[in-house]
């Protein structure tokens, strides 16, 4: 439900600067639609690939983790919703200012905060993920695990690079380079979430680490074992 809610906010966001390109770039709900579900996005995102590594640490066993999955979730999320709260004050401050033509830097500072923050949590994650597999690299071989561990690294790391371009994008002003073309928009926003969303549709986890295929992966692995002393 992260995930799904993060691409409902990512559509939104883009309709929302389609619609100011080509029918009124000065208007604000446009600009408030576009700036608040595109920057805040990354939070719903994110949350989702922390569930799928602890989801894949429960099917593969906690030794090859430095973290429980239950302190994953509740460490990381807990970091999504403070950066959350923080990024909405931001930029609910940012169409407040835009609105009455004040100078928005205080309140794109604010935001600018809780995307660094963001950053610096999922920095984190990726090192954890990158332990993780590495040492859990021969239970994912003996589980036929590796194409989907390529895909969810990829996707992990396409969300990581879209939420340091967001960063930097904030760090520049709304005037900056990065949020005034659009090449960077399609190319560093657009494209990173279009490849997550057709990478973890072709290898979704529920498929790929669901109830069935843990079932057959110990049934190949282990001949001798049922399904009850399995799931027992």
């Amino acid at each position: 439900m992260a995930f799904s809610t993060g691409l409902v906010f990512e559509i939104i966001g883009y309709v929302a600067r389609s619609l100011s390109a080509k029918k009124d770039p000065y208007s604000l709900i446009y600009f408030v639609l576009n700036y608040f579900f595109i920057v805040t996005a990354p939070v719903f995102l994110a949350a989702g690939v922390y569930t799928i590594l602890s989801a894949f640490i429960s099917r593969l066993g906690n030794q090859y983790s430095f973290l429980r999955p239950t302190v994953i979730l509740g460490f990381f999320i807990t970091s999504d919703a403070i950066s959350t709260i923080v990024q909405i004050a931001g930029a609910t401050l940012i169409g407040v200012k835009e609105s009455r033509r004040e100078d928005p830097t205080t309140a794109n500072n604010i935001l600018l905060a809780g995307l660094a923050y963001q950053v610096f949590s999922m920095s984190i994650f990726v090192l954890l993920m990158a332990t993780f597999q590495f040492r859990a690299r021969h239970a994912i071989k003996q589980h036929g695990f590796q194409v989907f561990c390529l895909s969810f690294s990829l996707s992990t790391l396409m969300v990581y690079m879209r939420t340091i371009f967001r960063l930097i994008e904030t760090a520049e002003g709304l005037g900056g380079k990065l949020s005034t073309h659009e090449v960077y928009f399609a190319c560093l926003e657009f494209a990173p979430i279009a490849l997550v969303a057709l990478l973890l549709c072709v290898w979704h986890p529920g498929r790929c680490l669901g109830a069935k295929v843990r079932a057959g992966n110990e049934k190949r692995i282990n001949p001798g074992a049922t399904a009850g002393h399995f799931y027992a």
